[in-house]
């Protein structure tokens, strides 16, 4: 069927807008949106498109039956068990809690491990971004980020899977993660279920972190922690590493776009997340929201990192200032990379910038 000339116009103005939102939550560059190929029937259909809920132009759709499409965020690397000899970093995939159905990807300094048989390792419990949608443990930018990020410290680090939403809209996702982390802290006991946990992780030096979504479940874990404590562990943990976070809010703060059209797109997005039981206003996505539950983050060290191009920079200036501001009481370290975008370290891992930004990811958690 033709497609009218005002329908045209509207869907390239939905594009305009859409696409620069999926390319902030998803981590791509937005030229890798428009040129990425979809199924045409689709994306020209206009029946389609009424059956349609939700669109991610890129990234995926949810139609109205309830069928999810993803089209980024599918490609999986396998780990390496035996070791790879390019980092000295083993990985495996486990199960840390058969109950609540929790997985991961662990990796271990095995060359280290080796040389100093015995020796505990800080442990790095790390969620990957994707704005809540995509992405996996395997995915190939987290596998290669989570095991450089092993070698550089060193640490054991835990990537864990989680729930994605729509099919899981939040709080899954927090849940999944706070699950985690007590399965980790379990695992880590002498006796642990997880021998490379038992042997070499470090209960009483774990980092929560994560890059964008990752970095808002790492905040969100880390708050809860505080809230609710984890009996024989406590309500701290040793550090917070949140790496360019995804969070957002109502009204705009700093330098933030005032378009209605521009910030409706962010609040489609988190809608879907959360399946509307969340407004773009609650403590989840805007931690300013609440400053007395900010203040009770379960921990005394805090690395927040930006981008000067990140859409969500002034969210990250505004976490920086706000965590002092509420009352919490500890160490902010903040770090801006000039002249990148959004988890520039990710796509561009081996560009100076980059390289430095994890020697520094990596010299919090060895501080913690």
């Amino acid at each position: 069927m033709p497609i009218s000339a005002p329908e045209l116009s509207r869907r390239l103005l939905w594009a305009a807008l859409v696409a620069p939102l999926a390319a902030v939550l998803y981590q791509f560059p937005i030229h890798a949106l428009y040129t990425k190929a979809v199924p045409a029937t689709a994306a020209m259909d206009a029946g389609a498109e009424l059956e349609l809920e939700y669109d991610m132009p890129g990234v995926l759709r949810v139609h109205k039956s309830g069928r999810v499409e993803r089209f980024d965020g599918v490609e999986t690397v396998p780990p390496s068990p035996s070791g790879d000899p390019a980092n000295g970093v083993a990985s495996k995939d486990v199960v840390l809690d058969p109950a609540a159905n929790i997985s991961a990807r662990l990796y271990l300094p095995s060359a280290v491990a080796a040389a100093e048989p015995g020796k505990k390792f800080p442990v790095v419990i790390f969620f990957h971004g994707g704005a809540f949608f995509v992405h996996t443990a395997a995915s190939p930018l987290y596998h290669r980020y989570c095991a450089s990020l092993a070698a550089a410290v060193p640490a054991v680090v835990v990537s864990v899977d989680y729930r994605l939403a729509p099919e899981h809209p939040l709080p899954a996702a927090y849940d999944d993660a706070f699950a985690a982390l007590k399965a980790v802290v379990s695992a880590c006991r002498p006796n642990g279920a997880e021998p490379w946990l038992a042997a070499h992780g470090d209960a009483s030096r774990v980092v929560l972190a994560g890059d964008s979504a990752g970095a808002n479940m790492a905040h969100a874990t880390a708050i809860r922690l505080g809230k609710e404590r984890i009996d024989g562990y406590g309500d701290k943990v040793s550090g917070v590493a949140l790496l360019n976070p995804y969070f957002w809010g109502k009204e705009p703060v700093g330098g933030e776009p005032t378009d209605a059209g521009y910030r409706g797109g962010f609040e489609r997005a988190w809608e879907v997340i959360c399946s509307g039981k969340f407004g773009p206003d609650h403590p989840y996505i805007n931690p300013a929201a609440s400053p007395e539950e900010w203040r009770q983050l379960g921990s005394g060290r805090v690395l927040v990192t930006t981008a000067e191009h990140c859409w969500f920079v002034e969210r990250a200036r505004a976490y920086a200032e706000g965590i002092k501001a509420c009352g919490w009481d500890g160490e902010l370290q903040f770090h801006e990379a000039k002249g990148e975008a959004h988890v520039y370290f990710l796509p561009k891992y081996d560009s100076d910038t980059a390289v430095k930004e994890l020697a520094m990811v990596a010299d919090f958690v060895r501080r913690c």
